[in-house]
């Protein structure tokens, strides 16, 4: 059968089988292979994609199912090619990474607490990534680059006068311009 999904940003189609899940469609009809394959149970968040903007395990929707959502994938998160978004550029400077399997699906999941939430908690930051398991990191520097990525956000979203009073010079004494 063939499918036609919105995958970052665009309209992409494939021809595949209808058991065929969006984590085989993705990686092997697509060649977008951020999405990883671990446990295919739902239960390792390896595959972590965003639909609609929530987290969905890929490894458990047919491909079919996808039709008429939006579909973000690792690759879709960068503002152009060769560049990091603010998240992902926080996971490379805090060392949230080791081995990067678990990585896109623990960005993927942040991305979408990030979306909703301006000012996470540490709470929210750990519910919101508690079903991606990551065996390498211990999970402390993943929820550090998702704070920091959150502060970061904060910052670029704030309106000039406030982001720049503390930095703006001094008017000369009298100068009433």
């Amino acid at each position: 059968m063939k499918v036609s999904l919105n995958v970052n940003g665009r309209t992409r189609e494939a021809e595949v089988e209808p058991r065929k899940t969006l984590l085989d469609t993705l990686r092997e009809d697509l060649s977008l292979v951020g999405s990883h394959a671990g446990c295919e149970h739902g239960v390792c968040g390896a595959c972590t994609i965003l639909l609609d903007g929530e987290p969905v395990r890929s490894c458990l929707m047919f491909a079919a199912q996808a039709d008429g959502y939006a579909i973000t994938t690792i690759e879709g998160l960068a503002p152009a090619p060769g560049e990091l978004s603010v998240l992902q550029d926080a996971f490379c400077e805090t060392h949230g990474m080791q081995c990067g399997y678990c990585t896109p699906g623990m960005i993927l999941a942040a991305q979408a607490l990030l979306q909703r939430v301006t000012e996470p908690s540490r709470e929210d930051i750990v519910d919101a990534i508690s079903g991606n398991i990551c065996r390498c990191t211990g999970y402390g520097q993943i929820v550090e680059a998702i704070e920091l990525a959150a502060e970061r956000l904060r910052q670029v979203n704030m309106p000039r006068s406030s982001a720049n009073a503390d930095n703006a010079p001094a008017a000369p004494h009298g100068d009433r311009s």
